[in-house]
Parts: structure tokens; sequence; C-alpha cells
């Protein structure tokens, strides 16, 4: 509608329409208004189709909620199904809404099977297990399904009456004028330490990496080499780099190793792979 224009009240004369049947026709109401023209009289080719308006009295969610509003409407006794006027009022329904939509009857034509299965199975007559006992009652396992989504319906319309924020009540917001007073920030003994650690790891970060010159010699640590392998049989590999932690200690160590294994000072021998290295004179002492 044109915001515009002038409010219609009855009484009020209208011009007429060009092309308009019925010119003389001034003193009536809109029925509606087309592209912002008033409408006094419904078009004769005028099609509506016959789903476009459909009432439903009542609503289900689904084959569980039809059935327990069929039992408690009649106020059958929900342990002790008659399952012959429900299964009967059942199909009915579902006979309605499969004219009008067969999609959202495939659902409930699964559950319609299951109760006629079930009125089945209670016209034959009872069976006893090789242990002599009952069969179970057909309708134990809908009673059971039943209850539950009983249960948690009860429990979701007990949440939904729930005051809920938006819907019910909206929070108060109030402007509080803060005083002119500075107030620090509260500092805990946990916040200094990490702030102290944080210190610590930057400076690790930016410390100079030093290096000193030191003399080692190949020959002194033959000989120390040379020493220790003195009166044992054999000494594994691991145990000639134990006594001394330092880097470059322990390479000078390897290159006198591998330089008494040329001059065939010593023997290197492994039984398997991966298997432990041990090392031996290769001479007998004097």
């Amino acid at each position: 509608m044109n915001p515009h224009a002038a409010p219609l009240t009855a009484g009020t004369a209208l011009p007429p329409l060009a092309g308009d049947l019925n010119p003389e026709v001034v003193d009536q109401i809109a029925l509606a208004r087309l592209y912002g023209e008033p409408l006094f009289a419904l078009p004769t080719d005028l099609y509506i189709p016959p789903d476009a308006l459909e009432v439903f009295l009542e609503t289900f969610e689904g084959p569980l909620d039809l059935l327990l509003y069929l039992i408690r409407r009649q106020n059958f006794n929900i342990l002790d199904i008659p399952m012959a006027d429900v299964t009967r009022q059942y199909l009915a329904y579902v006979e309605q809404i499969r004219r009008r939509n067969l999609e959202l009857a495939a659902e409930y034509l699964l559950m319609a099977a299951m109760l006629i299965e079930i009125k089945s199975r209670m016209l034959l007559p009872p069976k006893r297990s090789e242990e002599g006992k009952e069969v179970q009652d057909p309708r134990a396992e809908l009673v059971r399904r039943l209850l539950e989504y009983e249960r948690i319906k009860l429990a979701a319309a007990g949440l939904e009456r729930l005051p809920q924020l938006g819907r019910d009540f909206l929070r108060a917001q109030v402007h509080v004028e803060q005083s002119l007073e500075t107030r620090w920030p509260e500092m805990a003994a946990i916040d200094l330490r990490g702030a102290w650690l944080d210190i610590l790891q930057r400076a690790r970060l930016t410390q100079h990496h030093r290096i000193r010159r030191e003399e080692l010699s190949v020959r002194e640590h033959m000989s120390l080499v040379l020493r220790r392998l003195q009166g044992r049989r054999f000494v594994e590999w691991g145990d000639l780099f134990a006594a001394e932690a330092r880097p470059q200690v322990l390479v000078v160590t390897f290159i006198a190793m591998l330089e008494l294994a040329r001059e065939h000072l010593i023997e290197m021998s492994q039984a398997e792979a991966f298997a432990p290295i041990y090392v031996r004179l290769a001479y007998q002492p004097a």
C-alpha cells in the first residue's frame, strides 16, 4: 500500500478508475490494492489451488505422538492398550494425511504396519518357551516406547514453561557512572611468577653464545684410550665416552679411536645388527 495516500473511510468518494467496469460505484471500500490501485471486486478468472489453505485442528510430531494422543484422549490404560480400537483410529488418521501428503504419511505407515503386526500376534494362541515361561506380551515394546516418549514430552513442556531471556523477560541495563578514583588491578602471586618466568625465557633467547678456544691433543687421547683398554678383554663402545661430558672432548676421543683402528692398535666387533659394539686391544702388551 502507498504510505503517502490519504486514509479511506466510509463515505469517501473515489475517482473512477481507467477502464473500470462499474465507474458509478464510488461509495465502496476497496477489497485490496493491486500495484497501488484499489480493487473493488474479485476477478472472475482468479484460481485458488485446493491446498492453498489447510487447517489442522491437531498437529502431531510423529507416530508416537499420535498414538499417545489417541490413548490419552479416550483414557485408555497404556499398560493394556485395546489394539483394535487404537489401530482403527490410527489408520483413519493416516488415510487422511495420505491423500494430502504421501511423503508425510510414510513414517506413519511404518507405525501402522507395526500396530497391525502386534494385533495379529495377539490373535494367535500364546506359546510357552522351552523353560515353560510365557512369551512376552507383544505390546510390551510399544508400551515402553510410549512411556519414554511421554516422559521426554513432559520434560520438554516443563522446559518450555521456564522463563526465557528475550521471550519472557529482558536484562535490566542501568548506566552507572564510574567514580573518579583510580582503581588499580589486583595482582596475584601466580601472575608475578608467570611474568618472572617470561623474563627468564626472553633472556635465554637473547643471550650470546661464547666459544672459547681449547687445545686438545689427539695423540694424548689415543694414549688415554689404550690405558683404559689395558688389562680388560672387551670394553663397550659407550663406556669409553662416559667419563667426559664436554662435546669437544667427545669429538677428540672419537677421532682418537678412529686413528687407533687405522693403525691396527684396537679392534672393534659387533655380534649382529644393532647389537652393542665392543672394543679391545689388537695386541698383547708386554
